[in-house]
């Protein structure tokens, strides 16, 4: 089992989860745990032995220089952080990595073991998917949560999928079968840009997530990197005729579906995220 190193006293945590592969289209959902990281300062207190879950010919170690010049093997693994972010009543527990090529349920147990240990109260996934929606609009983001209460507090576009699952899907089922709460936010990715990065989709489920903790998520350079992603994208359509032309279908359909209702919805959250922000600049 993972040995919890120098962790402190954790305030009613809520933990934040991504892993690379099947879940992750364009790095979209490890990208926001990375930036997470980053803006919070978060620090490693536990990782999985990866000998006992990855497959070393599937995920390699990799071979790197230190910053004394000296050469460090990295073995592939999934990390434990915490953080503590500024302006929110309470922490943090970041769960990246990389999903695993064995062992699942094991794998689940020994994670949610290290959670139960450092007080965690909510796990919320995140993951990213390709699909048939236009890289002009804004990307969707559906949800689903272990507790009808939790969908309706956090509003959540039940996700009505059925199919094979990855290690998210795995991981939200064994919270339900230990009464963890846990919620799940997705991503959709445009299919024909599945390549990563993907910025906006990055900061779609960081949108998600500032209503999850109502509170403000420093953001960077993301929003003028997803504005040069969807430019590059517009250059890229423009080259290509069918592309073009297939890319305002997926226009059309997406305008007809999104009722002026649920337009309204999201064009109010996104305000009151733009004033909550304003304020605290201003502070």
């Amino acid at each position: 089992m993972m040995q919890i190193e120098d962790a402190p006293d954790l305030v009613r945590p809520v933990v934040i989860a991504a892993f690379e592969g099947w879940n992750d289209a364009a790095e979209a959902a490890s990208s926001v745990v990375d930036h997470l990281m980053r803006v919070w300062d978060a620090r490693v207190v536990a990782a999985i032995d990866p000998e006992d879950y990855y497959d070393f010919q599937v995920n390699r170690p990799t071979v790197g220089v230190d910053d004394n010049g000296f050469r460090k093997l990295t073995w592939p693994s999934t990390h434990v952080a915490v953080a503590s972010p500024p302006g929110l009543d309470r922490d943090v527990i970041l769960l990246r990595g990389i999903e695993p090529n064995m062992r699942w349920r094991g794998f689940c147990a020994e994670l949610l073991a290290s959670v139960d240990d450092l007080g965690g109260e909510l796990v919320v996934t995140l993951g990213a998917l390709l699909a048939d929606t236009p890289h002009t609009r804004p990307i969707p983001v559906s949800g689903t949560a272990t507790e009808p209460e939790l969908v309706d507090r956090l509003k959540l576009e039940q996700s009505s999928y059925e199919g094979p699952t990855g290690i998210v899907g795995v991981l939200q089922d064994a919270c339900a079968k230990l009464d963890i709460p846990a919620a799940s936010y997705w991503a959709a990715v445009p299919h024909y840009v599945a390549q990563p990065p993907c910025p906006k989709a990055t900061l779609a489920l960081i949108g998600r997530l500032e209503e999850l903790l109502e509170t403000s998520i420093p953001l960077g350079d993301l929003p003028e990197d997803a504005r040069a992603w969807e430019r590059g994208v517009d250059e890229l359509a423009e080259e290509d005729e069918d592309v073009a032309d297939y890319v305002r279908s997926l226009e059309e359909t997406r305008d007809t579906a999104d009722l002026p209702e649920a337009s309204g919805e999201a064009i109010a959250r996104e305000f009151e995220r733009y004033l909550k922000r304003r304020g605290e600049g201003s502070a």
